[in-house]
């Protein structure tokens, strides 16, 4: 049981990766450094978008407007960080 917390961590660990990722291409994207009619740029931006909208959308829909400044990105990997730091943890004493 323990390796599957450990699994779920190392999955956590990647979807802030994923994040950050998306974060750093939207602003590449607004700042016209990369070319969204690139179809290579356009797929990862595409996929980035997917994977990552699902989780952003909710956090999005509960924060003010805050103009253009977006930080629903910050705000999720927070939240994966109390989940790996406290929750993950408690339940692994709590099997042991």
């Amino acid at each position: 049981m323990i390796e599957l917390l450990q699994f779920i961590s190392y999955l956590l660990t990647l979807y802030v990766y994923v994040l950050i990722a998306a974060a750093v291409l939207s602003w590449l994207i607004a700042f016209n450094v990369v070319n969204m009619r690139n179809g290579l740029v356009a797929s990862i931006a595409e996929f980035l978008y997917r994977i990552t909208e699902p989780v952003l959308r909710p956090i999005r829909n509960a924060l003010p407007n805050l103009g253009g400044i977006d930080i629903s990105p910050v705000i999720v990997i927070l939240i994966i960080v109390f989940i790996q730091s406290v929750i993950l943890p408690n339940i692994a004493k709590a099997l042991i």
